[in-house]
């Protein structure tokens, strides 16, 4: 109920996940590898492979999310079928020796080799020793935002609040108080919120909250949109380190992206670039007054 609301991302079908489930992905133990070549079906003079399979997957990756899993290879089948009586028809138009065909096909060329060589000797040149060792480094140190384990009794008036005040300054139980009295959603639980941050409580709450020593209870009330509170400290301490398998993606992301600019000044230094017709080099039009 005090909690902000923050937007859920919609989860994603990993290619990955996606290439294994359709059988087509490369395994690592050549003996158990699947064989790419095999025919899935035939069109015309064309051959649908498992190979194909797993690039259509790559392709369409985020319409699958819309289809059951148990469907993806036949979706996938389905559209390279479709794909190859449109490119058989076009073969017999001779549209792929036309100048505009030559250049795509140029153009795909260029992309599928960048492609093959990020993949090979950027982005599985990251090992995991190199993770982890980023990982252990970002995080030797590692100083987590201040937490704190809250309860709260909430009322509907001010006077209700300072009557609750004073029966636990008589000695009264918070939990079982909360229980009785408060209208809030974690009533029954004897008003525990869990551990919260800070940004994630309305302001008013958080500020009092955070500035309770732990064991500690307010001793006036706090007014919310939500009405009074009583709030409790039942305990604080700071964030922890995220476990090495929640940040290992983010920090192979990194790595990649770091290895990627090395690479790319590399290549840079070894060939020659020129912008031809760059709008830097063309003089400015007079402005007019």
């Amino acid at each position: 109920m005090l909690r902000k609301f923050t937007g859920i991302l919609g989860n994603s079908v990993a290619v990955a996940a996606l290439a294994v489930s359709l059988n087509v992905a490369q395994a690592q133990d050549a003996d158990t590898a699947p064989d790419l070549d095999k025919p899935v079906a035939k069109v015309g003079s064309s051959v649908i492979t498992e190979a194909d399979l797993a690039y259509a997957a790559q392709d369409y990756a985020q319409q699958l999310q819309r289809v059951p899993p148990t469907e993806w290879r036949k979706v996938l089948t389905d559209v390279l079928v479709e794909m190859n009586l449109l490119a058989e028809a076009g073969a017999e138009e001779k549209l792929a020796e036309t100048d505009d065909f030559k250049r795509l096909m140029a153009f795909e060329r260029t992309r599928a080799l960048r492609n093959a060589y990020f993949q090979k000797y950027i982005q599985s040149a990251i090992t995991e020793d190199e993770v982890k060792a980023a990982y252990e480094a970002e995080y030797a140190n590692y100083q987590g935002a201040p937490e704190i384990n809250a309860a709260h009794i909430l009322v509907e008036k001010e006077d209700e609040a300072k009557d609750i005040i004073k029966q636990l300054e008589g000695g009264a139980d918070f939990a079982e108080l909360a229980k009785e009295k408060s209208t809030g959603p974690s009533g029954p639980n004897g008003g525990d919120l869990g551990f919260f941050g800070k940004g994630q409580m309305v302001p008013e709450f958080e500020t009092a909250a955070f500035a309770l020593k732990a064991g500690e209870f307010t001793k006036e009330p706090v007014q919310t949109q939500f009405g009074y509170h009583v709030i409790l400290n039942k305990e604080a301490r700071t964030q922890s380190a995220p476990a090495f398998e929640t940040a290992e993606g983010q920090i192979r992301q990194e790595l990649v992206l770091t290895k990627f600019r090395e690479v790319l000044e590399e290549l840079k230094a070894k060939n020659t670039v020129e912008i031809i017709g760059a709008d830097a080099d063309e003089p400015k039009a007079e402005e007019s007054k």
